[in-house]
């Protein structure tokens, strides 16, 4: 694979991020819901041992929630990138 395929891939990976992440659900996912639901949500609720720098999968200090989720998915296709990147040119090494 060169390099022009892999920024093509990137390329299409950020599009796809910028596009469909403004839609994702804003509800809860499956196990949230059943915690939910069951009454025991609260007991997974605390001080969490990592604090996320991107909560809910919004951008913080960005207030339009559609354009915060879209630049969440950008950062996360790029750090996933540049991590499988990275780990790929270890790997070939």
């Amino acid at each position: 694979m060169n390099r022009r395929d892999i920024l093509i891939g990137l390329g299409i990976a950020l599009l796809v991020a910028i596009i469909l992440s403004p839609f994702a659900s804003p509800h809860p996912d499956g196990l949230e819901r059943v915690a939910e639901d069951k009454g025991f949500l609260e007991k997974g609720e605390g001080k969490p041992l990592v604090v996320s720098p991107i909560p809910d999968y919004t951008f913080p200090g960005i207030q339009n929630e559609k354009a915060a989720t879209a630049m969440a998915g950008i950062a996360g296709t790029l750090v996933v990138f540049g991590l499988g990147y990275g780990l790929a040119k270890l790997l070939k090494k």
